[in-house]
């Protein structure tokens, strides 16, 4: 019987898989939670939803984010909505180089064509960007997926500058904004441009528990309007209703930001436990936020890394087909904890060739 995404395989640390670490779930705190939603909404909590998503919730989100919002199933539905909205099949959107690489069938599915925006190691170069018209740019600006990295401040005001110059519509993927481990997160494209040509996609996912489903789209009025006015939203009286609603109620009783600080705590020593693992044989950034390594280790090791009991991503996922990675590979420090996260960077360093500095 299967129940859940993730199938572990004996003997094998998995670091391929950007999951939580099922101690740090809040089981106990959303239970809390979702019996108070009930003692205060009733019969409201169980019923349909308001289009947009409960008014406690995008209440919420308005005070901590600015704006106007729309309640997902999570960041992928998110951009599915809005591929739906913004595309028709044979429209052409950018996407980031390396980037988010479920992303890529989101966007292939709705018929649409991939083009990589031009891009080095501080993230997409705004002019170096073609006029060429595009339906959207899509990319993961702050502690990204796959390299941990975030889009410096200069190139996120050109970027703004372009898409107002182009007309380019942004959609910023924030999904790791909160798994901020060193200072703060910069500040997102949203919050720079005034919410104008930039739509912003959230979720609970990494903060909370993916299973909740549950995430959002931080868009002008109008747009959100749109969205209320699709059919399945308006049938179905929003999405995901009764998880929404307990998560107002986590979030307004201050449940949230003290899970949060528990958590931030747990995946720096994650994250810590690994690059100190690593260091002393590969070169390696240390990010100041998000879940991943991305490591210039050649992806080809994968089938001899499984073969000493640990597995990754290999870098070239992360990239159009043909186009770069080869070199690279992501781990992620999300799911184990600091002792396995040191046992599986052993199992890997037997496999990596000598540090040219060593």
């Amino acid at each position: 019987m299967r129940v859940i995404q993730f199938e572990a395989r004996p003997g094998i640390l998995d670091l391929g898989w950007g999951h939580p670490r099922p101690e740090l779930l809040p089981t106990a705190e959303w239970s809390v939670a979702q019996a108070e939603a009930l003692r205060v909404f009733g019969w409201q909590a169980l019923t349909y939803g308001y289009a947009a998503g409960p008014s406690p919730l995008t209440e919420w989100l308005a005070a901590r984010h600015g704006g106007s919002h729309f309640v997902t199933a999570g960041a992928s539905h998110a951009l599915a909505l809005l591929t739906s909205l913004l595309t028709k099949p044979g429209d052409t959107v950018l996407v980031d180089a390396p980037t988010y690489h479920l992303a890529f069938p989101i966007l292939t599915d709705a018929g649409l064509v991939l083009e990589s925006a031009p891009a080095d190691e501080d993230g997409i170069d705004p002019s170096r960007i073609s006029s060429k018209k595009a339906a959207f740019l899509y990319l993961v600006p702050t502690f990204a997926n796959p390299t941990g990295r975030s889009l410096p401040l200069e190139r996120r005001q050109a970027l703004i500058e372009f898409a107002d110059r182009e007309g380019l519509i942004i959609i910023e993927d924030d999904t790791y904004r909160d798994l901020v481990y060193e200072g703060t997160a910069p500040p997102s494209l949203w919050e720079m441009a005034g919410g104008h040509n930039v739509i912003r996609i959230g979720s609970f996912a990494k903060t909370v528990a993916p299973g909740l489903r549950l995430g959002w789209i931080s868009a002008t009025p109008s747009l959100v309007e749109r969205l209320t006015r699709l059919g399945y939203v308006h049938s179905g009286g929003g999405v995901n209703h009764t998880t929404a609603v307990t998560m107002a109620e986590f979030a307004t009783s201050g449940a949230y930001d003290t899970h949060l600080t528990r958590l931030r705590d747990a995946y720096r020593t994650q994250r810590d436990a690994l690059v100190s693992a690593l260091r002393p044989h590969v070169e390696v950034e240390s990010p100041a936020g998000g879940w991943f390594l991305w490591v210039p280790l050649p992806g080809d090791l994968l089938p001899a890394a499984e073969r000493h009991g640990v597995s990754f991503v290999p870098g070239d996922r992360f990239y159009l087909p043909g186009e770069g990675g080869h070199d690279r590979i992501r781990l992620s420090f999300s799911l184990l904890p600091p002792a396995a996260l040191t046992e599986a960077a052993t199992r890997l360093i037997r496999l990596a060739p000598p540090r040219a500095d060593r």
